[in-house]
């Protein structure tokens, strides 16, 4: 079965814009550390530092679809080189700005216009789909090939950023973030054999995506997958603390992210079967029961397990929910959708770093776990009361 992870590769310039794909997706797990790292260690509050990063990135959440629509209707090419080159530009002048200490509101601003960069997820899945557009297989096993590169670039980017801010600067993560994001468009846009085609047909609405039947339910759902994502992580470095091994948090949060790049790598190795809503549900309760277990870990070995096998949930989910859309959007509309599918998640990520970090201050560490607990249920919740709705959108 592992042999249609080599058939995905067999149109000419595929492994070509996945390669570049990946180089460009790594700034997306760099930049917000990298203003944190950067800010704190030039003499700002943690309190400007974490700011500031949430600035951005809750710029990108609303931008991003922005751009995205922008690329449906004039190109990935057109588009994306002009985006890169004004976040690029905002993020030089977040370095200089935090370098010569200028005020904060400079800072805000610089964050803010960085939420430009382009949703570069969505667009290689958008290449996905007009190369396989024929094969609903291949294109399952594209999609799972994609989401586990997504964790791989939420593993490596974070660690990168911090060993180069403490080793070569403290700006030199974030320089180093804007660098990749530059080489990877560049090489990207230059795989021209294999960009989708600008579709000028009827199906092509007015107003955003959202619109589209179905899509901001999978939205919603997203948004929830996001929340139990954000909060395990916080939870677990607030648990490790507890059990006075804080430093083995990275680790804890390693072998979370491992369950879900190996079952990515499964997933998509298996012939989907079914109607891909009621895999959607599937999905999501298998969310629910991986979590429930987090609330009863003993201890720090018991609890590494039970997130090998929750984080065994994320990405099915995920590339069931990337699917669905496929079914769910018009070719002129997709990497919009996709993308409103990643500010989803993207924000979710972020309420479930707030909600677990006042569930942990209020109570005691291993209730902060019921808040991915609560996110996956309501995701599950969702889904299940939007399933009619669901298929009769994907029926169409």
């Amino acid at each position: 079965m592992l042999s249609d992870y080599r058939r995905i590769f067999s149109p000419a310039g595929s492994l070509l814009f996945s390669a570049a794909g990946f180089v460009s997706r790594l700034p997306q797990s760099m930049i917000g550390v990298g203003i944190v790292v950067m800010v704190s260690r030039l003499g700002g509050d943690y309190w400007l530092a974490g700011s500031v990063s949430a600035t951005q990135a809750l710029a990108t959440a609303p931008i991003g679809p922005q751009i995205s629509r922008l690329v449906d209707r004039h190109g990935q090419r057109r588009v994306v080189l002009p985006a890169t080159a004004v976040t690029v530009a905002a993020i030089c002048a977040l370095l200089l700005c935090a370098r010569y200490a200028a005020p904060a509101w400079a800072l805000y601003v610089a964050a803010a216009v960085a939420g430009c960069m382009p949703s570069m997820g969505a667009l290689v899945r958008s290449r996905w789909a007009e190369i396989h557009r024929e094969s609903p297989r291949l294109l399952h096993t594209a999609y799972s090939l994609e989401s586990v590169l997504d964790e791989v670039v939420y593993v490596v980017g974070p660690i990168l950023t911090i060993t180069l801010s403490f080793g070569a600067g403290a700006g030199a993560g974030l320089l180093t973030a804007a660098i990749l994001l530059t080489v990877g468009v560049l090489l990207f846009a230059a795989q021209r054999r294999t960009e989708p085609p600008v579709r000028t047909e009827p199906q092509r609405a007015e107003g955003s995506a959202l619109r589209i039947p179905g899509i901001g339910l999978s939205v919603l759902t997203a948004t929830s997958v996001g929340a139990s994502y954000g909060s395990v992580e916080v939870v677990t470095v607030a648990f490790a603390d507890a059990h006075h091994h804080k430093a083995l948090s990275g680790l804890l949060l390693g072998v979370y992210a491992l369950g879900s790049c190996l079952a990515g790598v499964v997933f998509g190795a298996v012939r989907p079967r079914g109607a891909i809503t009621r895999r959607l549900l599937v999905s999501v309760c298998a969310m629910v029961v991986t979590m429930a277990p987090l609330l009863f870990a003993p201890g720090l070995a018991v609890l590494a397990g039970l997130l090998f096998v929750a984080g065994m949930s994320i990405a099915p989910v995920l590339i069931t929910t990337m699917g669905l859309v496929g079914h769910l959007a018009p070719a002129a509309r997709l990497t919009e959708s996709i993308t409103w599918i990643v500010s989803g998640l993207s924000a979710g990520v972020a309420l479930g770093y707030a909600a677990g970090g006042w569930v942990v201050d209020a109570a005691e560490a291993p209730a902060g776990y019921g808040v991915p607990c609560t996110a996956a249920l309501l995701a599950a919740t969702t889904v299940l009361l939007a399933l009619p709705r669901l298929a009769r959108a994907d029926a169409t």
